[in-house]
């Protein structure tokens, strides 16, 4: 086993025994100081072929020669898939260390008792994430999810669906990915002109499927999931679902704006959607007031609230999926909380209604 060495400062890391080793309560809301995220990439990294697996019945996987050494970018997609395949989001996929990365790393680290200093890449089994890439084929299906696109409500509300603007929102989504970093690892490729049986390169991530995504006003109740809750971390900008005390999956979100802020306080989901409609009110957006000037927007991955809804016991506000995935963690939202739809969906499958969300 070889390892590339990276000139960044993982010695600064902090580690888990530093934090409390109790879940916040449930029952009364309390506040938990958390884990400072880890604020460097790893120092050294692991790299060691593995047998390869298929990311998409419908991809073909790629023949990967095994090698000792690969680059910086693969090193880190590596670990952003693992993570995201754990259920710890890292947000999307970019071959780049960023806060949200760290942030993963901390508390999937914490969930599996492991201490977090440069030596926790040595106790990630990153070597089961074997090609780092693989590749995608454009089907003529996949032309149903592209359609036309406006920034207006007035307009949105013509449409029969919210769908992608082109096939690179479509595939970047499915792998969830930036558009940008498709276009470095697909060098000479014209992405803004794919068309069916066109082969793009992709990260070897499960892929969010928008295909299999039935529309359903109420997704079952789920009584085995009353043990569990959600705690929304305003300030780190993340949710992390509990289960009694372990940690069993944490992604990023956007939380509300100064204006109109998260709600802090210990609510209840009362009801969760998949390809949800949505009732656009500017009174409610901007002034938290319902109006009779709205319009109705259609099912989508580009409707507002993206592919999933997840209502909460204060009127208006949720945990949603979104159509500006590259804005989670980095913008503001209208008091709901959005995750990125591929997070969003695997989220509201794993929450049942009456479950505790407490908002921090």
């Amino acid at each position: 086993m070889k390892y590339l060495v990276l000139a960044l400062f993982a010695a600064t890391v902090p580690t888990i025994a530093q934090q409390p080793t109790t879940a916040p309560s449930a029952l009364s809301g309390t506040t938990v100081e958390e884990q400072q995220p880890a604020t460097a990439a790893p120092a050294a990294l692991p790299v060691e072929a593995q047998p390869a697996t298929t990311a998409d019945a419908s991809s073909s996987t790629e023949h990967v020669a095994r090698a000792g050494l690969v680059n910086e970018r693969e090193i880190v997609t590596r670990l952003q898939i693992f993570l995201d395949q754990q259920n710890f989001g890292p947000g999307k996929i970019d071959g780049r260390w960023g806060e949200f990365t760290g942030k993963a790393i901390v508390k999937y680290a914490k969930c599996h008792g492991l201490e977090v200093s440069p030596k926790i890449y040595e106790q990630l089994p990153l070597d089961s994430v074997y090609p780092v890439y693989t590749t995608y084929t454009i089907a003529q299906q996949d032309l149903k999810w592209v359609g036309p696109t406006s920034n207006k409500p007035a307009e949105q509300a013509k449409f029969k669906a919210l769908l992608y603007g082109d096939l690179l929102s479509f595939v970047a989504e499915r792998y969830h990915c930036d558009p940008e970093f498709l276009r470095k690892i697909n060098p000479g490729k014209n992405l803004d002109q794919l068309k069916p049986g066109d082969v793009v390169r992709v990260a070897n991530v499960e892929p969010f499927k928008i295909e299999n995504i039935k529309a359903l006003g109420s997704l079952p109740f789920v009584p085995e999931y009353l043990s569990r809750y959600v705690i929304i971390d305003r300030k780190e900008h993340m949710a992390t679902l509990w289960d009694g005390d372990h940690v069993i999956a944490a992604y990023p979100i956007t939380p509300g704006s100064e204006t109109l802020p998260t709600p802090p306080g210990t609510w209840h989901v009362v009801g969760i959607a998949s390809l949800p409609t949505f009732r656009w009110d500017e009174g409610v957006l901007n002034h938290g007031k319902r109006t009779d000037k709205f319009f109705m927007l259609p099912s989508g991955p580009r409707n507002p609230v993206g592919v999933a809804w997840i209502g909460l016991d204060k009127p208006g506000i949720g945990m949603h999926g979104t159509n500006q995935p590259n804005t989670i963690g980095r913008a503001a939202s209208h008091g709901c909380m959005r995750l990125a739809n591929w997070d969003a969906v695997r989220f509201a499958y794993m929450v049942t209604k009456r479950m505790k969300v407490i908002i921090q």
